[in-house]
């Protein structure tokens, strides 16, 4: 069973002195990225508003223009990425699950290829790119499902629930 995450810097004292040389170079080296991404995020976030700001209100832009979507979009996605890897770093905390998540980590690729084809102008790529990001984006999902938790998969509803079709079994009344 995984320990849960400490709450307070009283829970991260006591564990601390549990924790061997490494870990608490891992959890040091951890505080450290969650504030460095803790100031990109608030650097970001004060970029976008100001980019918003600027477009829609200075320049009485359309905001459903394909370049304004873009820009705003591909900005609100940034700040999400990076809060989910800011949030990745706080299950590195005293008594924690391990650094390495390998679902947390490729949904935050998936995040920033969802990134990549929400920005990018999909006329003006060659058709190989296109490709290419088609291929990467299926074999994230693919990977991510894999690599899910059993319990994740496909939930019967409460009442009159339904057998999934792969069950071999036919639905109930």
């Amino acid at each position: 069973m995984i320990p849960p995450t400490p709450r307070s810097w009283v829970d991260v004292r006591q564990a601390w002195k549990t924790l061997a040389a490494y870990e608490r170079f891992e959890v040091i080296v951890a505080l450290v990225l969650r504030a460095v991404i803790g100031v990109i995020i608030v650097v970001a976030l004060y970029r976008l508003i100001a980019g918003v700001v600027d477009t829609i209100l200075l320049k009485a832009l359309n905001p459903l223009d394909h370049a304004v979507f873009q820009q705003v979009f591909g900005g609100i996605m940034t700040l999400l990425i990076a809060l989910e890897f800011n949030h990745t770093l706080r299950y590195v905390a005293p008594g924690a699950r391990g650094i390495i998540q390998a679902r947390i980590v490729i949904l935050i690729a998936l995040l920033a290829l969802s990134r990549k084809i929400i920005v990018a102008d999909l006329f003006e790529i060659p058709p190989a790119t296109l490709l290419g990001l088609a291929a990467l984006s299926l074999a994230l999902g693919v990977t991510y499902w894999l690599v899910r938790d059993k319990g994740e998969g496909w939930r019967p509803r409460k009442e009159g629930s339904v057998l999934p079709p792969s069950s071999g079994q036919a639905p109930s009344p």
